[in-house]
């Protein structure tokens, strides 16, 4: 990778070694390794902590709005204060594995402060998503992670937004810590009294204790293709994986980064990725309060018109909002391409209209394109298994393996699926010995469900790219293999920006359908006046079009979706049809709304279906037979 093979008009950027080896064997798997080997790494996380607090103890490393009004700002000094006096807290109350800490809250300053002094003296913690008391009517979900945790001590910042949760799902023998108003009903711990605790040499003592195998923090799986289960996340984990994406990021040493970021925590996207780079290499991470959606985002550009960040991680749909604005606030685009030397996306695939007009908006604003990467990863791997090449330009590609890795591909079907061993792995799933026999196959790689093919099948340094979920596809009556993950992203691509998201069916059908969830702003953008725009005419057409030039450039009934129907009622999080982070579950979503997939395949179809005819969905090698 490196600095020399950055593509003539981008800016520089500091990337290390990309460059792997692929062994066959003899039944036909594949083993691929980065050439590099991985650099040493700390035995624990907050060994970061204690050297930045040392040689920078006044550099800013955490800041939010206070209130949403002026940042507020802790160094690092103060954190390893504040860190080694929670720690004493933690210790006080004999919190272990077996009655760790629970954080109901989401991104604060405090939030983090808890977390690292968990990892510090050696209590694991979990970040709980918001969604789970917030969002929720019935607390299923959280019921079910706090049963499976037993916690000993849970922080809810704010203790009447969290109280209804904490009646329905916390135990009254759990002790429970607030920020800001206490819980009606119910004794609670202000969190300054954590703060004003005197620590004594046992915080240095469990710190010593603290080793490559402590559990650092247990991380829950968003439940897109079941129930959330907790994966162990040890220090080794954590400290490799900086390790290695340090190793093809070396600009974040160069320089101390700063982000300005939104990710939850309790991802391991935001919760490992990006604030592990952050403390990892003595960064300074602004939280943005912010979210990618038309009433979030505002909040986000108010930051980012602020704080000029040094790299840029964000999901799709926030580069998508990003865009939007950059198009028509030249000072937004002067501060945010300021200093920026690289973008990153994860969680799914970025639109290419979206990032040839943030290509273009760099352009026009700095004179350079800045480097966009992507990758491959999982709350298992905590999380980065692959990066990008600097020279990609196309969206769904994945790259090669970092430093440490083993991808195994296995030949499954037509398709190589692909499984992950290395020291970023989790040792299993707690309390979950049945689930975790089931994660890993003979020779203890992970097994992570998804499938890759090659980039370019003479050149494989290009890496590889996204194949879909192998426990998504299907057989169509026809006996033909649908692959779910690049039908979702094909259909994301021709019906852009009006569609979020799909699930696609036709399980022993003669054709594939789908179910779409809206992007309802720019439905509504199409025909302003109009009081249902999912239902104007205006909307249906631009998604019939949609479907038929998906159609002209399809090859067959698989790789084409003839009818869809739009989702009126939103993915509830209580059945199970969504995620905290907005994944769908598409298993569950396709059982609950059987009904309206009927409707589907109904003939001739009903009115809300928007359907294309059968010489609509000629591809453009049939010669006019259809396929």
């Amino acid at each position: 990778m490196g600095e020399s093979h950055l593509p003539p008009g981008y800016r520089r950027v500091a990337l290390g070694p990309l460059e792997s080896d692929f062994v066959a064997r003899a039944d036909g798997t594949m083993i691929v390794r980065n050439r590099a080997p991985l650099g040493a790494y700390p035995a624990r996380i907050t060994a970061r902590l204690e050297h930045w607090a040392a040689v920078a103890p006044a550099r800013p490393f955490l800041a939010r709005r206070d209130h949403g009004g002026d940042w507020r700002v802790v160094t690092f000094g103060q954190a390893y204060g504040h860190v080694r006096a929670i720690g004493q807290a933690l210790l006080d109350r004999g919190l272990s594995p077996e009655r760790p800490v629970a954080i109901l809250s989401g991104n604060s300053i405090e939030h983090a402060l808890l977390a690292i002094a968990c990892m510090h003296v050696g209590v694991p913690y979990t970040s709980v998503s918001t969604a789970y008391s917030l969002v929720s009517r019935d607390f299923g979900r959280l019921r079910q992670v706090l049963g499976v945790l037993t916690p000993g001590l849970v922080l809810a910042e704010d203790g009447v937004a969290y109280s209804a949760a904490i009646a329905a799902a916390v135990a009254p023998d759990c002790e429970v810590v607030v920020v800001d108003r206490p819980t009606a009903g119910r004794a609670v711990t202000d969190f300054a009294s954590l703060l004003a605790t005197t620590p004594t040499p046992d915080v240095e003592a469990a710190t010593a204790r603290v080793g490559p195998d402590t559990i650092a923090k247990f991380l829950f799986t968003s439940g897109s293709t079941g129930h959330p289960k907790g994966v162990i996340n040890t220090q080794r984990m954590v400290c490799s994986n900086q390790e290695m994406i340090a190793s093809v990021f070396p600009v974040l040493r160069e320089a101390p980064p700063v982000l300005v970021d939104w990710l939850p925590w309790n991802h391991t996207f935001g919760g490992n990725h990006n604030t592990g780079i952050t403390l990892y290499h003595g960064g300074t991470l602004y939280i943005d309060d912010g979210r990618p959606t038309a009433e979030g985002f505002p909040e986000t550009i108010r930051n980012l018109r602020e704080i000029a960040p040094t790299v840029y991680f964000n999901v799709p749909k926030g580069f998508e909002e990003l865009v939007r604005h950059l198009r028509r606030d030249a000072d937004l685009a002067r501060t945010f391409f300021a200093r920026v030397s690289l973008m990153f996306y994860a969680g799914a695939g970025l639109a290419q209209h979206v990032w040839d007009e943030l290509d273009a908006a760099a352009v026009a604003t700095v004179g350079e394109r800045i480097v966009m990467t992507a990758g491959i990863g999982a709350t298992e791997t905590a999380p980065s298994v692959t990066v990008t090449r600097a020279d990609c330009n196309q969206s769904g590609i994945i790259g090669l393996p970092l430093p440490g890795q083993e991808i195994k591909l296995v030949p499954t079907g037509d398709k190589r699926e692909m499984r992950v061993r290395g020291p970023n792995v989790m040792p299993g799933y707690w309390r979950n010995p049945e689930a975790t026999r089931a994660a890993f196959d003979a020779e203890g790689f992970y097994r992570m469900n998804d499938a890759l093919a090659f980039v370019d099948d003479a050149d494989w340094q290009k890496g590889f790219r996204f194949d879909g979920r192998i426990t998504e596809d299907f057989k169509l009556a026809t006996g033909t293999w649908v692959s779910v993950g690049p039908l979702r992203a094909r259909l994301a691509r021709h019906l852009a920006p009006l569609l979020r998201d799909s699930v696609i069916a036709g399980v022993d059908q003669d054709f594939v359908t789908a179910l779409i969830v809206p992007d309802i702003d720019a439905c509504a953008a199409l025909c302003p006046k109009a009081a249902d725009p999912l239902g104007h005419p205006t909307v249906i057409a631009a998604l019939r079009a949609g479907l038929r030039a998906m159609a002209q450039e399809s090859t067959g009934s698989s790789t084409r979706v003839v009818r869809v129907a739009i989702l009126r009622e939103p993915p509830s999080i209580d059945a199970g049809e969504v995620t905290d982070k907005g994944s769908l579950n598409q298993r569950a979503l396709l059982t609950r709304r059987a009904a309206l997939v009927g409707r589907l395949y109904a003939e001739p179809p009903p009115a809300d279906i928007i359907a294309i005819d059968a010489t609509d969905a000629i591809g453009p090698s049939s010669n006019g037979v259809q396929t």
